[in-house]
């Protein structure tokens, strides 16, 4: 993914509202999957880490990535956001 095709998902990714909380307990397996399907529903998603997890937030954002096949598009504060093109209905095309 180039700068401009990130540039673009962030701008999209602004008014998501977070759908994952990552807390305490860390990433699960029963998470990893859930994350992967709502990737191959939206393509974009927003992932909020919990002031109590014991991770940090890029952190967190590497590892979902890597175990979902997505890339990482932000990382602010306590929210990351990630992106994974569907291979079934794709809702984002993405600027060359």
């Amino acid at each position: 993914m180039n700068s401009k095709q990130r540039a673009y998902l962030r701008g999209m990714a602004n008014d998501l509202q977070p759908i994952f909380q990552v807390g305490k307990g860390g990433i699960t397996e029963n998470m990893t999957k859930q994350i992967g399907e709502a990737l191959e529903a939206r393509e974009l998603i927003k992932v909020t880490v919990l002031k109590t997890a014991l991770v940090d937030t890029k952190s967190v954002a590497q590892e979902v990535a890597a175990a979902v096949d997505a890339e990482v598009v932000q990382v602010i504060g306590s929210k990351c956001v990630l992106y994974r093109e569907s291979k079934e209905s794709k809702n984002i095309i993405l600027p060359w």
